[in-house]
């Protein structure tokens, strides 16, 4: 786990080690063991490195291939390197280190592009062809590592975060207002290129770049295409028939991210998803001296888990907890709106945040339960999806049974309400969502409202399955985006068993019963976990994760003179984003208990603190 950078330049001019440096230097959180910088002719590159495999100098970057043809920059681990070096050796290839990243690099010699579907990882790399003066880049199938770039005619430059491109723009930094349309109505980002920053996007989940730097040529010939087709790779997929067959790949999936030379931890919150990981690692890795981490609050406050954490005390030592609250979350705003450089809709991501700060005493490595949700519909309103499904293709009978379930277990509604929102066409939809925050200013909606994409590609499945597959290409993204920003600030490397690609392929190729089923969600991880989760854990039907009683906390006093002092402010009106009137008027029905619009609050406070830092 580590962060890349580099600048191409177009013009024939070469790039300085200074330009490299001040990139490297703002991301230095994410590897704080090592650095290096590569410079030749017009290309530079940079990294800086956190030591997870092979903790020696070996593992240096920018690394070389034997004959020094290619020089790689690697962010990320490919779990199932030791295998690939193996097959590589009886290939012929010769390794001086015990990396991943020399084997990502023969991997490249031996297949070319082809290496990328035989990697079971996370990734986001960049190799320079020296001899024939190409670049070739790569990004996982779903995103789990990150990939910034800014362009011009001049050059192209990349980076792990955001922040270090922001030098090389030509001018200040302009917002992109479709981003934050999005993010206001619908809480949604990264579901396309597009970063908040109109010159900044990124590549997306399962693309490669390739650029030809040709001396003769007028102009580089770049191209960024899409190596990975995730509904392709489905369609041919064999789906789980038994949950047995579940429980031992996702075993498989858990024991390759145990591989490491340093500490490993898991990020346990309560939910199904943690839960499941840590009893995996209990019982069938007797990992007894297993370090945990999750963020707790008062007893009845929204958001508190510690009935479920505590199921695992009787057989875990070493259990750590924090409480994030109003007085931590305003001493620690302005570095947590810096380390992810773009806002964010709710304080869900601030408790991973905490509990990251507390997991980097203990441990590098973390595991944690992120794509569980988008394979297994275990958000609530896939119930709506499913609903949809079953009208769709003329299961009647299995509908009226399943809302029956759904009702009865659940004793609410808000399944029946997607449901129909899902049945509405998308411009309703994107017209009631917006009509239902209520504080955006007319001319920002009528400029936005029509170019959204979210009510389309992530709202319209006519199946369930669909909706699942969407998730993954449209809205999982920005989840793992917080949780690099909030694991590599602390210089950690959090990783996803659930999003092994042999796991999800599988998944979202099995039948929709073994996926919602009588009311319940997750069927098939709850039958595969039957006998080793806690019983109140495995029964769970509620969704928290790493939630928070924001609401409580905008209540307090501190809060309360904050969020006053930006909605009353003159540069805040003066965006004509949000109308400070309405804002305010919002504001005082949620001070007096009458609705709880936290979450609107806190988009209002982080959007407007974003602009103050990176782009005012």
């Amino acid at each position: 786990m580590c962060g890349i950078c580099g600048i191409i330049n177009f013009d024939q001019k070469p790039v300085t080690s200074e330009s490299i440096g001040r990139m490297m230097a703002a991301q230095k959180h994410r590897g704080p063991d090592d650095e290096g910088i590569f410079l030749e002719d017009t290309v530079g590159l940079g990294f800086v490195r956190l030591s997870i495999l092979d903790l020696s100098q070996a593992g240096h970057q920018p690394m070389f291939s034997e004959d020094e043809r290619y020089v790689i920059v690697f962010n990320g681990e490919i779990f199932n390197y030791l295998e690939l070096r193996f097959e590589l050796r009886n290939l012929g290839h010769q390794f001086n280190t015990d990396t991943d990243t020399e084997v990502l690099l023969a991997a490249y010699q031996q297949w070319g592009e082809e290496c990328q579907n035989r990697f079971n990882g996370m990734w986001a790399f960049v190799i320079y062809d020296r001899w024939e003066k190409k670049i070739f880049a790569s990004r996982d199938r779903y995103g789990i590592k990150p990939f910034y770039y800014y362009k011009n005619d001049r050059f192209f430059a990349f980076a792990s975060e955001i922040p270090p491109l922001l030098d090389l723009l030509p001018g200040k930094p302009v917002p992109n207002n479709q981003s934050i349309f999005d993010y206001l109505v619908f809480n949604r980002t990264d579901q396309t290129e597009n970063t908040f920053f109109s010159d900044i996007k990124k590549v997306q989940h399962g693309h490669a770049v390739r650029i030809g730097l040709n001396a003769d040529d007028q102009f580089p010939d770049l191209a960024i295409e899409k190596w990975y087709d995730l509904t392709a790779r489905v369609a041919e997929a064999k789906g789980f028939s038994k949950p047995q067959e579940f429980r031992e790949l996702f075993r498989s999936a858990v024991e390759l991210r145990l591989r490491s030379d340093v500490p490993v931890g898991v990020c346990l919150s309560g939910g199904l998803d943690s839960s499941s990981i840590a009893s995996v690692l209990l019982d069938e890795f007797e990992r007894e001296n297993l370090h945990t981490f999750s963020a707790v609050y008062e007893k009845g406050q929204h958001g508190d888990e510690t009935e479920y954490i505590n199921e695992y005390r009787p057989r875990l030592r070493n259990m750590h907890f924090t409480s994030p609250g109003a007085e931590s979350l305003e001493k620690d705003l302005a570095t947590f709106v810096q380390a992810h450089a773009e806002p964010i809709p709710a304080t869900g991501p601030y408790a991973q945040y905490r509990v990251m700060a507390l997991a980097k005493d203990h441990v590098v490595v973390t595991l944690d339960g992120q794509g569980a949700d988008e394979e297994l519909a275990g958000y609530h309103y896939f119930f709506g999806n499913f609903f949809k499904d079953l009208l769709f293709s003329g299961r009647w009978g299995t509908l009226s049974r399943e809302i029956f379930f759904y009702l009865k277990k659940h004793h609410s509604l808000y399944g029946l309400k997607s449901f129909v929102y899902f049945l509405l066409p998308p411009v309703i939809r994107a017209s009631l969502s917006t009509r239902e925050k209520g504080y955006i200013s007319a001319d920002f909606v009528r400029a936005h409202q029509g170019e959204n994409t979210i009510t389309g590609d992530l709202y319209e499945a006519v199946s369930l399955s669909e909706a699942l597959l969407n998730h993954f290409e449209y809205k999982l993204e920005h989840l793992l985006k917080w949780e690099d920003r909030n694991s590599m600030w602390f210089s950690l490397e959090a990783r996803v068993p659930f999003l092994d690609y042999r796991l999800v392929e599988r998944i979202l190729a099995t039948q929709h019963q073994w996926i919602i089923r009588h009311g319940d969600t997750k069927y098939i991880l709850r039958e595969a976990m039957k006998h080793i989760l806690p019983s109140k854990i495995l029964t769970r039907r509620d969704k928290t994760g790493f939630d928070t009683p924001q609401d409580e906390w905008f209540r307090t006093g501190s809060w309360q003179e904050i969020i006053k002092s930006i909605l009353l402010s003159r540069r805040f009106r003066q965006r004509n984003i949000i109308d400070p009137d309405v804002a305010v008027k919002k504001y005082k029905q949620h001070l007096d208990g009458k609705v709880n619009i936290s979450k609107e609050i806190w988009k209002w406070v982080h959007l407007e603190l974003w602009f103050r830092r990176f782009i005012d």
